[in-house]
């Protein structure tokens, strides 16, 4: 399906599309025709490459070069946590084993960076859904029937120092299986290839939406069975704008985890590749503990 969006934007696109989902997820660098470098390429200011096909070091933060927060790897942590068989026999059946399985996996402030608050309202109301009508305007509606439990958790950086602020915010989402979850990430590239422009609320908005998806064993996605990634400008009216916006998505089992990061001022988008790849990346390896079949 990721090649319907490239093929809108030709090879080219593709290529560099490709690149800034390695950024994104491998923290990667990439050549000047958009084509993902090698294992030894550099990743954005205060972090370090990993080998092909692994996510970026989970936990903990520090202070990069970029002026925001910057996340590093806790002492001792693992790069990576390699794809484990799904055991279904842990999948939930309830709306409340979902609820509680989502709360082992949504990350919390701290594992985005010390400059990383939580903002008001902190969770979104658990009996709601967002969806995007036909007018390109997101609203919320009741739980749809695949969705056993979901929730967002909103962040900020506050301005400082002549920098915007940052909007950043985690969603995970519990389905029945796999197949549903697999649908949910189809209907979000319908969403960009149908809306490249959206309305979030009053007095806030995306524009020049594009993206796609890799699935598991393409080009470098060797961490999760459903990869997608969008970017494009967000515009608010009390901050202005145009300014960066990214947001992606994986998948493991049953399960969907998303990060969304929306800059101000003097933020620029290699600075939230840097939380989207952090807080993913941790999401992804709680899920796989909590999912995974255990090795031997």
């Amino acid at each position: 399906m990721g090649g319907l969006v490239g093929q809108s934007r030709g090879k080219a696109g593709l290529r560099a599309w490709g690149c800034a989902m390695a950024g994104l997820f491998l923290v990667a660098g990439c050549a000047d025709d958009g084509t993902p470098k090698g294992a030894a390429s550099s990743g954005p200011p205060g972090t370090s490459a990993t080998p092909s096909g692994t996510p970026p070091s989970a936990g903990g933060s520090g202070t990069g070069g970029t002026g925001a927060s910057t996340p590093t790897a806790r002492p001792g942590a693992a790069t990576a946590i390699p794809m484990p068989p799904l055991d279904e026999s842990k999948q939930p059946r309830t709306a409340a084993a979902a609820r509680d399985l989502l709360g082992r996996i949504i990350i919390a402030e701290q594992d985005l960076g010390p400059q990383v608050l939580r903002s008001t309202p902190f969770e979104s109301d658990p009996g709601r859904w967002p969806v995007l009508d036909e007018a390109c305007v997101w609203q919320t509606e009741g739980l749809p029937g695949d969705v056993l439990a979901t929730s967002t958790r909103h962040f900020h950086i506050p301005a400082k120092d002549g920098r915007g602020r940052v909007r950043i915010s985690a969603t995970v989402t519990i389905h029945h299986n796999r197949e549903e979850s697999g649908w949910e990430t189809a209907r979000a590239m319908e969403e960009v290839l149908r809306c490249p422009d959206q309305k979030l609320r009053e007095g806030e908005q995306l524009k020049s939406l594009w993206g796609g998806a890799l699935y598991l064993g393409e080009q470098l996605n060797a961490w999760t069975e459903d990869a997608f990634s969008e970017s494009g400008d967000y515009v608010n009216a009390q901050d202005g704008g145009p300014y960066p916006y990214t947001w992606s998505q994986a998948q493991f089992g049953p399960v969907t985890m998303a990060i969304s990061a929306k800059a101000g001022q003097g933020v620029t988008n290699e600075d939230l590749t840097v939380f989207v790849a952090q807080g993913t990346s941790v999401m992804m390896i709680q899920a796989k503990q909590q999912l995974g079949k255990a090795a031997g």
